[in-house]
């Protein structure tokens, strides 16, 4: 691999920085009731979702009715995103990203509320729009999604 130019390391940074705003603004738009308008929109038309138990979805369209329909399910969630690994393609207009997520809970279930762990990875895959970084694709693996109680033992 070539060495980058100061110019090519700083147009990669910035990138890098701008996905990290990113996925903390996604993080807040689920923290604050799933927000289907805001949430749809940081995804490229033909995007797709994969969470993995909780559906795939393809297209902004399919990825705006599943957040409107989760914020009755999951009552609170607190998306803590950490550990990101975050890969610039060196025409510096896609990239992909692994993150953990550690997301305490609150999940309505016919009428009971129960707090709950979530732990997975994120996979993300984004393209640089008009100088706009989006999610072409997000899959999430799911390793555990346990009652508080309990744990994950």
């Amino acid at each position: 691999m070539a060495k980058r130019t100061i110019e090519q390391e700083v147009r990669r940074l910035g990138a890098i920085e701008d996905i990290k705003q990113l996925k903390a603004i996604y993080c807040a738009h689920c923290d604050n009731n799933y927000d289907p308008d805001k949430l749809a929109a940081m995804f490229v038309e033909d995007a797709t979702w994969d969470g993995g138990d909780f559906g795939v979805h393809r297209g902004r369209k399919e990825i705006h009715t599943f957040f409107s329909g989760i914020s009755g399910a999951i009552v609170f969630a607190g998306h803590l995103v950490v550990n990101p690994i975050i890969d610039v393609a060196e025409d510096g207009l896609s990239a992909t990203g692994k993150w953990w997520l550690i997301m305490p809970c609150t999940v309505d279930e016919e009428g009971t509320k129960e707090s709950r762990w979530l732990f997975a990875e994120y996979s993300d895959e984004y393209v640089c729009v008009d100088d706009e970084w989006l999610y072409s694709s997000l899959k999430l693996k799911l390793h555990h999604f346990v009652p508080h109680l309990k744990g994950w033992s």
